[in-house]
């Protein structure tokens, strides 16, 4: 038998399959650890497969293993199953039935592909070698994430290697990017309060605004990546959210501000702290305002491991899937991934597919009208078994 065709051929049969899955589950979507009818839904799935189901975690995290019976690695393959806080602004058949929820990120994809390529998988797992571990992860999208505590809880125990793919609205359908390395930034966020004295406006002398403060400290932080950061390294620092709601006539006594940090380097992580922790210190001498800092430095760098990428992305190129027009280094990614805690453990290799509509329209990430081009599906579970069985057939 020819593994490689014959895996192919089952998943080319099943797309229309794939793309029922990935709308039912964008029309009934849940948040990050609030998930139970997904993980209810996707593991009814499984139920009548020869296959193992194990929870992992403190969420709604599980997963399903392929065991070959026969000698060899074991290989991870995960999808994240949550979605956002946002409402959907799409016309769609399937659109989002929940008000203020919406997949906006693609997981619905993540998981629809990946359940169809497991259970083909489960079907030939007797003429494979080692053993798959296909992970379902919730609560990718708020930290600490959904992989901690299944990491903690032994997900990884006895797994040689991860691999993981994301579709990217902003990559061209047909298209699969990867780059080694560092390759997705790290994450941090802080939620900072500054507490003055409240007054009337017609007296300022009388008081400390805590406006004035929060205004100079959002000024002040634009020198820390302009003056501070390496300019041949990576960072960036952003103020999302400024509450100082008041009266028009009314000095305000307390501000509170939310900022979000990107990294590509640890060390540059631990550097932009400090200087945030600096500049707070400083606002407080300035203005004779209090502060309250809340930092989270919660997703790490998401480093792809040389080796296991280069094995990925020649397994893909050989392959010369009909659907797949190019591979190509894409270079590091913006966005931050808790994907980057299972490759902290073991090596590991997060890649792309494209999902650009047709129309090449904008449809970002996290934005209420996002869109994914549905045939980036199939694509998705083309390349994650092609990547499997190389993976299994030739360690």
């Amino acid at each position: 038998m020819d593994l490689q065709n014959e895996l192919m051929h089952r998943l080319e049969d099943s797309e229309d399959e794939m793309i029922e899955i990935r709308r039912y589950l964008h029309a009934h979507p849940e948040i990050s650890f609030k998930e139970k009818q997904t993980a209810a839904y996707i593991k009814k799935f499984y139920r009548d497969l020869d296959c193992q189901i194990t929870d992992y975690g403190d969420g709604y995290g599980f997963v399903v293993d392929i065991d070959s019976g026969h000698p060899g690695p074991k290989l991870g393959l995960r999808a994240d199953f949550d979605a956002l806080a946002i409402q959907e602004d799409n016309d769609l058949s399937f659109k989002s039935q929940v008000p203020g929820v919406m997949h906006a990120c693609g997981h619905d994809g993540h998981t629809a592909y990946l359940m169809v390529l497991a259970k083909h998988l489960i079907a030939l797992k007797d003429h494979l070698k080692g053993s798959i571990r296909i992970i379902h992860q919730p609560a990718e999208e708020v930290s600490p994430g959904g992989a901690l505590s299944m990491i903690a809880d032994d997900v990884l125990k006895n797994v040689d290697n991860v691999v993981g793919i994301h579709v990217m609205s902003s990559m061209e359908t047909g298209m699969i990017g990867y780059h080694s390395g560092e390759t997705q930034t790290g994450r941090s966020n802080f939620t900072v309060k500054f507490t003055g004295k409240g007054g009337h406006a017609s007296m300022p002398h009388l008081s400390n605004d805590a406006i004035v403060a929060g205004s100079y400290f959002v000024t002040a932080l634009q020198t820390i990546v302009a003056r501070r950061i390496n300019p041949f390294d990576t960072a960036s620092v952003t103020i999302g959210s400024f509450d100082g709601v008041g009266s028009y006539n009314a000095i305000k006594e307390s501000v509170t501000l939310k900022g979000d940090v990107r990294v590509m380097k640890e060390s540059t992580r631990k550097l932009v702290r400090k200087q945030i922790e600096q500049i707070i210190h400083g606002v407080e001498s300035m203005f004779g305002v209090t502060a309250e800092l809340d930092y989270d430095d919660n997703y790490p760098v998401l480093v792809n491991d040389p080796k296991l990428t280069d094995q990925v992305v020649t397994s893909l190129k050989a392959a010369s899937l009909p659907e797949v027009n190019e591979v190509s280094d894409c270079g590091p990614q913006d966005p931050s991934e808790d994907f980057a805690y299972f490759a902290q453990k073991v090596p590991s290799c997060f890649f792309y597919v494209g999902c650009m509509t047709d129309d090449h329209a904008n449809h970002p990430h996290h934005s209420p009208d996002f869109m994914m081009n549905e045939k980036c599906l199939l694509i998705a579970a083309k390349a994650a078994g092609t990547v499997t069985l190389n993976y299994l057939m030739h360690a």
